[in-house]
């Protein structure tokens, strides 16, 4: 059993990235409870990444709070999900200036009977400040996935903006998705809104690239990789950016050597 402690203390101006990995090394069952602690002070920027590519034998419990408290500041989170048997993610912000902007964002990617659970909340405290949410996940075999959001907007907390979004595609009949956005606004001057999708891949979509010469295995992998290119093109390190496109085409049984950029339309 591991529990690691990450403390990141973001003061003024500063600006940092951080990349955290779990990634296990043998086969040897694991139980890790993660507490990532976040602050942000006036004008700081913490781009912080979390990468979860565990062996099936090993589960985690991982739990990151956010708390800003000096205006203009950013923080972004954003969880890639490949591996392990189950995976818990809480994410909790807590907006306390003004002008901040928190993005919490994610893609799942599971098979057999893996799971994978994220639990965000938001509070929105004070005026004129945004926060954004986007998670994607695909689901194979018997893998079941989880999204519960939650945004709450207190009434003093004016000219608030939040977008929450969860998609998901079942690749298997016997694939579960479960998606809950919710929110819970007191301020009367807000623009916020928040959706979720559960689906499969567009037939139609996937046979016009087979009739344009594009074997079937390798379409749906292009229209999965499509499918969540809005996470992955927010990725600022370009060396990290690379490592998640090589994950994802292992877990997709292809090799990808397109440009994302292009797919971003």
């Amino acid at each position: 059993m591991l529990q690691p402690r990450n403390l990141v203390i973001a003061e003024e101006n500063a600006q940092v990235k951080v990349i955290e990995r779990h990634q296990s090394l043998n086969d040897n069952a694991t139980l890790t409870n993660s507490v990532t602690e976040i602050t942000a002070a006036k004008h700081a920027v913490v781009d912080y990444y979390k990468i979860q590519n565990d062996q099936y034998t090993s589960s985690l419990v991982d739990n990151t709070f956010v708390d800003q408290h000096g205006n203009e500041s950013e923080v972004f989170v954003h969880t890639f999900s490949f591996g392990g048997k189950l995976t818990r993610n809480n994410l909790y912000a807590s907006q306390n200036a003004e002008y901040l902007n928190t993005t919490f964002k994610g893609v799942t990617i599971l098979e057999g009977k893996q799971h994978v659970d994220h639990n965000t909340f938001v509070h929105h405290i004070q005026p004129n400040n945004e926060s954004h949410q986007d998670y994607k996940g695909m689901f194979d075999d018997r893998s079941h996935g989880v999204f519960d959001g939650y945004i709450l907007v207190d009434k003093i907390a004016q000219k608030t903006d939040g977008y929450q979004k969860s998609d998901n595609i079942l690749i298997s009949d016997r694939a579960i998705a479960h998606a809950k956005p919710q929110l819970e606004i007191y301020a009367d001057d807000v623009l916020c809104s928040h959706g979720c999708t559960v689906g499969q891949i567009e037939k139609e979509a996937l046979y016009y690239l087979q009739t344009r010469g594009v074997p079937k295995k390798e379409a749906r992998a292009l229209m999965m990789y499509a499918f969540c290119i809005s996470v992955l093109n927010s990725v600022k390190i370009p060396e990290l950016k690379t490592q998640i496109d090589n994950y994802i085409s292992k877990k997709l049984g292809v090799k990808m050597d397109f440009d994302s950029e292009l797919l971003d339309d």
